[in-house]
Order: structure tokens, then C-alpha cells, then sequence
């Protein structure tokens, strides 16, 4: 019996894991825990053990490699399966665009199934204006001829909140052959932190309608809702200006450009639109609003600046600033890398609706060379926008 005594006193004295039915129940914790972890190691290389060198290759190598990957990658996952979550929009009835310099404006109206007025109407150009200085003046050079009234709201802060300058303020003095036709409006940025960017571009755009009732727009005018880079061809508004019955909401398709009109990526730039105005209907806005389209009705010129700081600016500023997933994509060598591959600035796969859209349109858009039915003013001052012209995609800062 004592012999039995000191053979238990001796195991728990060395260490033994033996423990007793009447210990407290610390000791009944700590030995329910330290069996559960023996077992879990035990059951461990059980597993590793029955494992060969393929499954440690996977387990390793792979599965770290699909997660970095779907990281890096996982935006153009989403835009190349977008075809199996989304269906295309409902197509656009396409009006066939006539127009030939030499062909009266009776005939061109008659072509198009419309009447010819007595008089044209008078046409309205309203923007949102950020830091398109260029730009701004191609389009007004532009379409000056046939428009009464120009109309431009301007804010303290980018659609994302960031303070910025007055830019067109700054540079009024450049657009003095516009001064007696202009309305010139300034608005405080109300965006807060967590805010959809959308919102604060929703609100500006409000603030226009209010603008354009300054600017004395009545019922019937033409009123051109655009960005500053969705340009409208002068013989487009003059057509429109001067034919009856037109569409009382009509967009325009536009031949779509990137950086400058070296990069042409499609004709398929549609959100440019002219209204025939209507008192307490009509609304500013940049979406689709009717299922008229007139073929071949100007340029849109996205991303076409002088700088690369104007770059940088903009992918911080305006409503896609979640695109610029990291922080390298604004690094000046980089961007000057892309705009003269004719690459995506956020490494981003087409938005597309169907799978051979996507495919066909992978990859740096192509170099063209044609400089044909461009804006007047690009051309008749091609020194001072050389860098919108083909062959001349170094950018200053770059």
C-alpha cells in the first residue's frame, strides 16, 4: 500500500500527466486542454503525412497565388463576367446623320424627315466646369457661331470633396469672345466624407438648372447637355437649330477618343444630348433620357490634357475615383507610359455587354493617324494643340 502511495507521489512530482478524479478544477481545465491540443497535433500529422508533394504545392504556392491574384485582379475578374450579371441596355433608335457643305439646309432637314423652320431657334451650352481650360476652349470656338447663350457653373471643391481653384476664374481673360453671351456661375462643394461622389455631381448639376433660368433659356430653345469633352460638331447644332419637328430629347453619338485624337476607341460615346427646352420638365443631367440617337453628331475627347499633372488631378477628382485602386497608378512616368501605349489608366478591361465586345476590344487602343473632320479650332491652331494631334503623345511633366 505505501509502496503504491509513493509511486503516485513519485509520477506527479515528475511531471507526469496523470492527473486525479479530486483535483480542483484547475488542474481538470489544464488537463482537458493539454489532451485536446496532443490530440489536434496528433490528428495534424496524421493529415501531413497522408498528404503528397502536388497537395503541399497547392496548399502553399497556389492558394496564396489565387488570393494575390484575385487582389491585384479582381476588378477586371468582374468587368470580363460581366456579361453573365448584366444585360445590355435597350438598344438606341439611330437616326442616319445627312450633311454636306454644299447642300442647303432645306434639303438636309428634308433628308433627316423634318421640316425647315422660318427662323432657328436659340440654343443654350451649359457645362460643369473642373480644369478643361483646353478643351473648354476647342468646344467654344467651336459652337460658337450658333449659340446664344454660353452658361458655365463652377465649384470650390471636385466631386470628391478635394479643395481646388477657381480655374476657369483664373483664367476668364482667356474666354473673352465669349463674355457678352456668358453666365457665369460659382457654387460651394457640399460633399462629406463617406458621401457617394455621384451625389455631389447630382447637386451641382441641379444648381445649373437654376443657372440657365438666369440666363434667360425659355420654352423651345435648345439646350446642349454635355461635359465639356463631349464636343457637338457646329453643323450638328446648326441642323437641329433649324429643322422642325425634331425629337424633343435627342442624344448624339459621338466619335469616342482617348488622350487625344490619335487614340480613337469607338463611335459608340452617347451621353451627350440636346433638349428642346420646357419649362419645369427639363432637368440637367448626364444619363439616358430618351431612345433617339443621331448618328456621327461630334467627339468626345477623354483624358486630353496638356499636363500630367491635369491627369493626376483628375483621377482624383472626379465620381470614378474608386478606380484608382493603388497609389503607383498615379506616378507621372507610368502615365506617360500609358497614354502613348494607348493603354487604360486603371488597368481596366472594356465595359462591355457581351464577351466578344470585350475580347475584341482588349488591349492599347490603336494608333490613327487621320486628322480629318476634326474641331476648326484644334486645326486652324494646331502649334498650340499639338499634343492633341496625332504622333505627339509626350505630355509636359511627363
Amino acid at each position: 500500500m505505501w509502496r503504491f502511495v509513493e509511486k503516485i507521489n513519485t509520477m506527479a512530482e515528475g511531471g507526469s500527466h496523470y492527473c486525479s478524479k479530486k483535483t480542483d478544477d484547475f488542474c481538470g481545465r489544464d488537463c482537458d486542454e493539454e489532451s485536446s491540443r496532443m490530440l489536434s497535433m496528433s490528428r495534424l500529422r496524421c493529415i501531413l503525412r497522408g498528404m503528397d508533394l502536388k497537395t503541399y504545392i497547392f496548399l502553399f504556392v497556389m492558394i496564396p497565388t489565387f488570393i494575390v491574384g484575385v487582389y491585384l485582379h479582381g476588378q477586371k475578374i468582374s468587368y470580363f463576367l460581366r456579361p453573365l450579371w448584366e444585360s445590355p441596355p435597350k438598344p438606341f433608335l439611330e437616326i442616319p446623320h445627312y450633311y454636306h457643305p454644299n447642300v442647303s439646309m432645306e434639303n438636309l432637314c428634308k433628308l433627316h424627315g423634318w421640316g425647315i423652320r422660318e427662323y432657328p431657334r436659340r440654343v443654350f451650352d451649359a457645362v460643369l466646369f473642373s480644369n478643361e481650360v483646353e478643351m473648354l476652349t476647342i468646344r467654344w470656338k467651336e459652337l460658337y457661331p450658333y449659340i446664344t447663350g454660353f452658361v458655365l457653373l463652377e465649384s470650390n471643391s471636385t466631386f470628391t470633396g478635394l479643395p481646388k481653384p477657381l480655374f476657369f476664374e483664373n483664367n476668364r481673360d482667356h474666354f473673352n469672345f465669349v463674355e457678352p453671351r456668358l453666365t457665369y456661375g460659382k457654387i460651394p462643394g457640399k460633399f462629406r466624407r463617406g458621401k457617394n461622389p455621384f451625389v455631389e455631381e447630382a447637386y451641382q448639376r441641379l444648381a445649373l438648372d437654376h443657372l440657365l433660368k438666369v440666363a434667360g433659356i425659355s420654352d423651345d430653345d435648345l439646350l446642349i447637355m454635355s461635359d465639356i469633352d463631349e464636343i457637338p460638331s457646329r453643323h450638328t447644332i446648326d441642323l437641329l437649330r433649324w429643322c422642325d419637328e425634331i425629337p424633343p430629347i435627342l442624344h448624339l453619338r459621338l466619335k469616342n477618343y482617348i488622350y487625344s485624337f490619335e487614340f480613337l476607341v469607338d463611335d459608340n460615346s452617347w451621353r451627350a444630348s440636346v433638349h428642346r427646352y420646357q419649362s419645369g420638365r427639363t432637368t440637367y443631367a448626364h444619363y439616358r433620357q430618351s431612345d433617339v440617337l443621331l448618328a456621327d453628331g461630334g467627339w468626345h475627347c477623354s483624358f486630353c490634357f496638356r499636363q500630367i499633372n491635369d491627369f493626376i488631378f483628375k483621377m482624383k477628382a472626379y465620381s470614378h475615383v474608386d478606380r484608382v485602386r493603388f497609389s503607383h497608378y498615379m506616378n507621372p512616368k507610368r502615365i506617360q507610359e500609358v497614354i502613348c501605349r494607348g493603354a487604360d489608366l486603371f488597368d481596366m478591361l472594356p465595359e462591355e455587354y457581351t464577351f466578344k465586345e470585350i475580347i475584341g476590344k482588349m488591349g492599347p487602343v490603336p494608333h490613327s493617324y487621320s486628322a480629318v473632320h476634326l474641331p476648326a479650332h484644334l486645326l486652324e491652331n494646331a502649334d498650340e494643340y499639338k499634343f492633341l494631334l496625332p504622333g505627339n503623345c509626350k505630355r509636359e511633366g511627363g
